[in-house]
């Protein structure tokens, strides 16, 4: 990751960007304003990297990055207290429905592939692989697996720790609705964190840990953690660029997002923010950890946003098996 921060944050931390200098917008006239953006630890890199990259060109304009993980930030952005949520997930029905009493509208945005990745501690030299089954008896609600020996037979008898997002993270939510059938359906005896740096310490500084965050997290803290491959039925495949890109790394990769309300999209400092999010995002993905979006769906979701297109394109359930870009067509 090209950016990360330097000390491990504390929920509801903010990243302030400062002000001073001259940008001009659209219209020549000098940009300024503040940005409130909260949201998902997993989208965060990103969403810093673009905050950052932005201030240059703009010095006065105020951004502000929180993490409250994806459904903390929902909360906040669903009754108009932030212009943007990142978000590992797509909103969800209850928080569409709490937008809509708020007469909060919103605008969403794919901006980046994420592959979920299971580690555990470097020094770890037994396990090979772990296949989606295993991943299910370890994590479901009233599970009995206590030890790696639990798992199988030929593992040592040491308890497992267990690190993985707090239930206001929608890597959480995923991960969960994946192996458990269940959106926040799990075991309740692990150590949750919505900071992914706080995650990383954990297994990093416990022999006997195994949890999951995003890629980003894992390509910034390769030296410390062991990337566990996954076996979903063809064979067991570990997550990166390529197996994230063509689909392989399954059925933990999924698409990330930011949402941006149509209020907020109508002040001048907003809309150049999201026109230079989408337009630096292939770099500025990859920089991070990220993999980044067909160039087509990064033009949809421009599109998308220049015309003000409201609303979720997950609301009807008719998205299975399409790709993002016929999601996010507009002629669809």
């Amino acid at each position: 990751m090209r950016r990360t921060t330097k000390t491990v944050l504390v929920l509801s931390a903010l990243v302030l960007f400062g002000c001073g200098g001259n940008g001009a917008n659209e219209n020549g006239s000098e940009l300024k304003g503040t940005i409130r953006i909260d949201g998902s630890s997993t989208v965060f890199p990103i969403t810093e990297a673009v905050a950052e990259e932005f201030q240059k060109v703009h010095p006065r304009c105020r951004v502000t990055v929180g993490i409250s993980g994806t459904g903390g930030g929902f909360k906040k952005f669903c009754i108009g207290e932030t212009d943007i949520n990142d978000a590992s997930r797509p909103i969800k029905q209850v928080e569409n429905k709490k937008a809509k009493e708020n007469n909060v509208e919103y605008i969403e945005l794919p901006v980046a592939f994420d592959g979920i990745s299971i580690v555990t501690h470097k020094t770890n030299a037994f396990v090979d692989l772990l296949t989606v089954e295993e991943l299910t008896r370890i994590w479901q609600p009233g599970s009995t697996v206590k030890s790696w020996k639990d798992v199988r037979n030929e593992w040592p008898d040491q308890p497992i720790a267990l690190y993985g997002p707090g239930i206001d993270s929608g890597t959480f939510d995923y991960f969960t609705e994946t192996i458990n059938g269940e959106s926040q359906s799990c075991r309740h005896d692990f150590t949750a964190s919505e900071d992914d740096n706080v995650l990383v310490q954990g297994i990093a500084g416990d022999v006997h840990s195994l949890g999951f965050f995003g890629f980003a997290y894992y390509v910034e803290n390769k030296d410390k953690l062991k990337l566990i491959p996954i076996d979903g039925g063809s064979g067991p495949i570990a997550p990166s660029s390529s197996s994230i890109n063509d689909g392989t790394y399954a059925p933990l990769a999924r698409p990330i997002f930011i949402y941006v309300t149509t209020e907020a999209a109508g002040r001048p400092e907003v809309r150049e923010f999201i026109r230079f999010y989408l337009k630096n995002a292939p770099v500025l993905v990859s920089e991070v950890g990220y993999v980044p979006l067909p160039d087509a769906v990064y033009a949809l979701a421009l599109a998308r946003f220049e015309k003000g297109v409201a609303g979720t394109v997950y609301a009807d359930g008719k998205q299975a098996g399409k790709t993002l870009e016929q999601m996010f067509d507009l002629g669809m």
